[in-house]
């Protein structure tokens, strides 16, 4: 796809691995000649409702948006729920919607895991979610699912 705008989407609830996350989803982006705006919310909850409202919303078209935050394992059940509903309501996104979403939430048992994730040096995740919302924005185009 040809100048893809994409719209990244962070929750900075764990600010550094945020930091690094979307340091690795811009340089996906840029290398593939696309443009990009980024948003923040508190936490991996915030996501999907953010992604829906600037999708509804007239004021910009984005060709494919990038999830990205980190949920850490802590004591209580919390971390299954932000886990398995922002997951599942990304996809609904891509599959009911018909969005072109890359999913970068890591979903992690400790903080050196989730390092080992965001480091662009290392696993890059958030280089990863920007290249599948580039991806599915391509298939978008080629299917003729665009608005």
């Amino acid at each position: 796809m040809a100048n893809p705008h994409i719209l990244i989407v962070e929750a900075r609830f764990y600010e550094e691995l945020a930091d690094e996350l979307v340091a690795g989803a811009i340089e996906a982006v840029e290398a593939a000649g696309g443009t990009w705006e980024r948003i923040d919310v508190p936490g991996a909850l915030e996501i999907p409702a953010a992604i829906s409202m600037a999708d509804a919303g007239d004021a910009a078209y984005y060709d494919g948006y990038v999830a990205l935050g980190c949920v850490i394992r802590g004591e209580t059940s919390h971390y299954d729920y932000v886990c398995g509903e922002s997951a599942r309501a990304l996809q609904d996104l891509a599959v009911q919607d018909l969005l072109a979403v890359g999913n970068g939430i890591l979903t992690v048992e400790d903080s050196k895991q989730a390092w080992a994730r965001a480091n662009r040096s290392e696993k890059n995740k958030g280089a990863d979610a920007a290249n599948a919302a580039i991806r599915m924005a391509e298939l978008k185009r080629k299917f003729g699912a665009i608005e």
